[in-house]
């Protein structure tokens, strides 16, 4: 199994029982390696609007297992160049440049990370 990022919209989908079997044991197997996120999924995963406390506790538990990927030199560069060729908000952009400079796959569900020079995509919702 090759080496992840995971957007905030797989966690939500993932800890909501959302995505189907196939979906759910993809994310699932992601997840039991050390799973990798931006430090910007890190903000949206806290910031989520009326959390359920059950559902907060998991995902603070699963954030303090997960590698927080934070800003380099070489991620922001990338996310210069990602804004400049294509129209994306600079947290998305992070994103994808932090996949990128880590030499990671993204697993998003978001068609908005399509098309992106040297960015590999896996949408779990279509496996």
């Amino acid at each position: 199994m090759g080496q992840y990022l995971i957007d905030n919209n797989v966690i939500s989908n993932f800890f909501s029982g959302a995505f189907s079997e196939q979906s759910m044991k993809f994310v699932s197997e992601v997840i039991d390696n050390v799973p990798n996120i931006s430090v910007i999924t890190e903000i949206e995963a806290l910031s989520w609007i009326n959390p359920d406390k059950g559902k907060e506790k998991v995902v603070k538990e699963f954030i303090h297992d997960a590698n927080v990927l934070g800003l380099s030199a070489d991620v922001v560069a990338r996310c210069v160049a990602i804004r400049r060729s294509k129209k994306m908000k600079t947290p998305d952009a992070i994103i994808a440049a932090t996949a990128i400079a880590n030499g990671l796959i993204l697993v998003t569900g978001d068609a908005g990370f399509n098309n992106i020079q040297d960015l590999q995509v896996i949408d779990p919702a279509r496996l």
